[in-house]
């Protein structure tokens, strides 16, 4: 089907290769729950995501208008992250996306087990 050859032409394509990556959907997830949260804030929740793909994450966010990046003009700068009406609107895909691998882990991480032998 042609409608899926051209990345840039296919919303699936496009959306799930800018929130399928590793860090994206969780960042919208921990903004969610954080409200507001500013970036160490969100470090200190994901504490395995480095500073600098927290960083190159949270533009691309920003990028396709999924959430918002307030800056306060005083020093040290104070920055805020939180949800656009964007983002907000793709959370309960995620959250259904999230309920389906909850369900689904122990029979995915036993097929893997069975192909593997």
């Amino acid at each position: 089907m042609k409608k899926y050859s051209n990345v840039e032409s296919c919303p699936v394509r496009n959306v799930i290769d800018r929130i399928g990556d590793k860090w994206s959907m969780l960042v919208l997830l921990v903004l969610e729950e954080g409200d507001v949260m500013r970036f160490s804030e969100i470090h200190k929740t994901i504490e395995t995501i480095s500073q600098k793909m927290l960083t190159v994450t949270l533009k691309a966010l920003e990028a396709d208008g999924l959430i918002n990046r307030e800056v306060y003009p005083q020093i040290p700068p104070k920055v805020e992250y939180k949800l656009t009406e964007r983002g907000k609107s793709l959370l309960p895909h995620l959250h259904s996306l999230v309920s389906w691998a909850a369900e689904n882990m122990g029979g995915i991480k036993e097929s893997r087990k069975l192909f593997a032998s």
